[in-house]
């Protein structure tokens, strides 16, 4: 399997930044991440933010389903973009259920909020696109993180199942090379993770020498 990123942000500003670069397959969001951006999580504004993430060319649009009826709000976020757009659902039992009428309906589905390994064997069970790990969260539970994910993504390795990890809770940059090292190649980061894979200080310094050198200096 290939590498795939994607941008953990719903502030449309990080996407005009981000997106062009092409370094991401697309953009994740939910509740909590809309309010952090201050937009409304409400399906007017998802469909103008899946109108601009699409407008950048985004390839997947995983938007996370909430309220009481999971599968009515889970369908019309599909309809946004039907070829573009993950239902993502906690992996709860309300969650399941509205998971496999979706599944049943044609439409992708996004497990989120797990935190451990048999979670990730409900959602191969069940035939789902991706599961969403919290790795820093399950850390700060006094538990080993990265260990965690490597078991996960051993399981489906050796099940032989579709469903990816797409890891999310990321603190630090270096999480991504720990992890692919170990087989687990989807990821979910914000914008700040972002910049640090992209700046690294002796890299920088390297690059002034050689403008420095050109300039004769």
């Amino acid at each position: 399997m290939a590498l795939r990123l994607l941008l953990d942000s719903a502030d449309p500003l990080a996407w005009d930044q981000w997106l062009p670069l092409n370094l991401f397959r697309g953009v994740t969001t939910n509740p909590t991440l809309l309010r952090r951006a201050e937009q409304p999580c409400s399906i007017d504004n998802l469909k103008e933010l899946t109108q601009r993430a699409l407008a950048h060319g985004v390839q997947e649009l995983h938007l996370q389903a909430w309220g009481t009826d999971l599968l009515t709000c889970g369908r019309v976020l599909a309809d946004l973009a039907p070829d573009r757009v993950w239902v993502k659902l906690p992996i709860t039992r309300a969650g399941i259920e509205a998971a496999q009428q979706l599944q049943n309906d044609g439409l992708r589905i996004t497990f989120t909020a797990c935190y451990e390994p048999q979670q990730v064997l409900t959602a191969a069970a069940l035939g789902a696109d991706y599961i969403a790990p919290y790795l820093g969260r399950i850390s700060d539970q006094g538990r080993d993180g990265h260990q965690e994910i490597i078991t996960m993504q051993r399981c489906l390795d050796r099940l032989g199942s579709t469903t990816r990890l797409l890891v999310a809770s990321l603190r630090s940059a270096s999480d991504l090379p720990r992890l692919a090292a170990e087989g687990v190649d989807t990821f979910t980061i914000s914008p700040a993770i972002a910049l640090d894979l992209l700046q690294v200080e002796a890299t920088e310094a390297a690059a002034l020498q050689f403008e420095l050198d050109a300039a004769g200096a």
